[in-house]
């Protein structure tokens, strides 16, 4: 089966965040921060559950900040580290991927 891109990143606005299921078991969100596209796995470490609190939602209330909806657990969107919460000092785990000419988002084949 041909890959497909996972999505066109023109359709990401800055300060959003968005959820894709590519696979059963590997569910990934992406954000838009001052212009860079930052990938992770939807994977808290501490539960290993899905982070999202609502469709889409994976940002806190002020947008600066990755927010696990289970624990309240706090990640840097730049790096994934989480800074609050009960997996302090662990990290969500990135994606590796590459944008196209047209802005499309492809991941790496690693993933």
């Amino acid at each position: 089966m041909k890959p497909k891109p996972l999505f066109n990143t023109h359709d990401l606005l800055e300060g959003e965040s968005r959820g894709f299921s590519n696979t059963p078991d590997n569910s990934l969100f992406a954000i838009k921060k001052e212009g860079c596209i930052h990938l992770y796995k939807n994977s808290c470490p501490h539960l290993g559950i899905e982070l999202e609190w609502l469709e889409h939602q994976f940002l806190d209330h002020s947008k600066s900040l990755i927010q696990c909806s289970t624990h309240g657990a706090q990640f840097v969107i730049d790096n994934g580290e989480c800074v609050s919460g009960p997996c302090l000092g662990k990290a969500l785990t990135s994606v590796a991927f590459t944008i196209d000419d047209q802005g499309l988002l492809w991941l790496s084949d690693d993933t």
